[in-house]
């Protein structure tokens, strides 16, 4: 009992040692913690399994996410990648652009991504379809199926330029299991884009997308289970859907709920609602 009792204070002396030799690598682990808490990518091949991410970065947690993100990015490609998220959700587009450059360079397959959207419209560089592709491309390479889901996008001009191409690009990202593309291919089978349309197999891949924290899919979910389109109706189902979407900062999901609670609407002359009535 003597020898095992010296042997669990070597080992606390050993990590006090640790800590008083190695406070940065403490901190710098701390940070990464809140920055991942507050900007990690549902569908970031470098983020942590335990970690569930946030499809869009909540504005009250902008500052949060710059803080923490910026310090913890110097070792860390998914830190910085997180910061060019949270510079974007900020508005702070040029600081988005470096932020998402500098991780590249560090081998981020979700920055390549999210600068290549950038190049595709054009917000905060020069719109460019040709870097956007190659950046899609690499990106595609590197294993992130999101990269094949926009290379879909861009294809033939866009998606309505060459649907059929489109629909056939995001069911190979679908099937890679890319929860962004499994919402893509799940509109364009409920909206008939590029083939039959199927209410039975866009419900099920809205709930594979939904499964990995992607809030269109909870939203568009819920307007299946709420219209009974693809399977049952239910409004149970339907209104859990908008509210764990409402969680994630989906502002449609507010607009879908409300729409539960308050199914009378009046309409425009072009079928849209533009009041309801409880």
């Amino acid at each position: 009992m003597m020898k095992r009792s010296g042997n669990i204070a070597a080992g606390f002396l050993a990590l006090a040692a640790v800590v008083a030799y190695c406070p940065a690598a403490f901190a710098q682990s701390a940070d990464l913690v809140l920055c991942d808490r507050v900007a990690a990518d549902p569908s970031d091949p470098d983020k942590p399994a335990d970690v569930p991410g946030v499809t869009s970065i909540s504005k009250s947690d902008v500052a949060t996410a710059i803080k923490f993100c910026k310090t913890a990015s110097g070792g860390s490609r998914r830190a910085m990648y997180q910061l060019g998220r949270a510079y974007a959700a900020g508005g702070q587009m040029a600081e988005a652009v470096a932020a998402y450059r500098r991780a590249i360079d560090k081998g981020s397959t979700s920055a390549m991504v999210e600068l290549g959207v950038l190049h595709g419209t054009g917000n905060g560089v020069v719109k460019d379809d040709a870097q956007a592709r190659k950046l899609f491309e690499r990106a595609a390479a590197g294993g992130n199926p999101r990269g094949d889901a926009n290379i879909a996008v861009i294809a033939g001009g866009g998606v309505n330029a060459n649907p059929e191409q489109a629909r056939s690009a995001m069911s190979k990202a679908a099937e890679a299991n890319s929860p962004e593309a499994q919402y893509q291919l799940g509109l364009m089978l409920a909206n008939g884009d590029g083939g039959p349309k199927d209410d039975v197999a866009a419900r099920a891949l809205f709930e594979k997308a939904a499964a990995k924290n992607h809030s269109g899919a909870m939203v568009a979910l819920g307007v299946f289970y709420q219209d009974g389109r693809g399977g049952s109706s239910d409004e149970r189902m339907a209104r859990s859907y908008y509210e764990k979407a409402i969680a994630l900062g989906n502002p449609d999901a507010k607009t879908a709920l409300r729409r539960l609670e308050c199914p009378r609407g009046f309409k425009d002359k072009n079928g849209n609602v533009i009041a309801t009535l409880c």
